[in-house]
């Protein structure tokens, strides 16, 4: 019997048939050798690949969340590196595209920038976050009540940033949540054993995918 289907609490355990995939900044400024690389993305882009096919194949849903800087609504950490010219994550940028790896169409920087939903496919779109969290002023909580999700599966770029600040928003918003733990850069023990302490859990793809079918 799979651990994510025994001796957990009824509250918290994880609805992998009322699940989205949240797939959070895989893009490729974030990547080696791009302008702004963060240690141990491109080694978990290939098990986001595999999470990213099964919820394909399974027709549920998935949201890429990704970052855009343009102008002076950014984070305040970040402010003075893109006034001095830094130049990642652009709009309009081939390093503000999601990595090729994932086959998703070009970003519409202007329809994300207003806080659209970018459609790529009946299951599948693009979702812009102005700040770390994917709940934090986006259309994410309404988008998924809409479809009936009651669980977030999180994989992406960079626990400590983002991935984080997302679980957490999940929690408080009485969302299910299930951390693919080798699909997340930047993650280690002590993160996943203090998202627990919210209830979140944590499974390897391999696991999340067999539990999909």
């Amino acid at each position: 019997m799979s651990r994510l289907t025994r001796d957990l609490d009824r509250w918290t355990a994880p609805h992998l048939e009322r699940s989205a995939l949240l797939v959070i900044d895989t893009q490729r400024d974030f990547v080696d050798g791009r302008a702004s690389p963060i240690d141990g993305t491109t080694a978990v882009v290939p098990a986001i690949v595999r999470l990213v096919t099964a919820y394909r194949a399974a027709s549920r849903p998935i949201v890429h969340v990704v970052r855009l800087y343009a102008g002076e609504d950014v984070d305040l950490v970040r402010r003075t590196a893109l006034a001095v010219g830094a130049g990642f994550a652009r709009p309009g940028t081939a390093g503000s595209q999601v990595v090729p790896e994932l086959t998703v169409p070009d970003l519409d920087p202007a329809l994300l920038l207003a806080g659209g939903l970018q459609v790529v496919s009946p299951t599948e779109s693009v979702l812009f976050k102005p700040r770390w969290s994917a709940f934090h002023r986006t259309r994410l909580e309404e988008h998924l009540a809409g479809l009936g999700i009651d669980t977030v599966v999180v994989a992406g770029c960079n626990y400590p940033n983002c991935p984080r600040a997302t679980i957490f928003g999940a929690s408080e918003r009485d969302l299910r949540v299930l951390i693919a733990a080798d699909a997340v850069s930047g993650v280690d023990d002590r993160h996943l054993e203090e998202s627990g302490r919210i209830g979140a859990v944590h499974a390897d793809v391999d696991e999340i995918v067999a539990m999909l079918g």
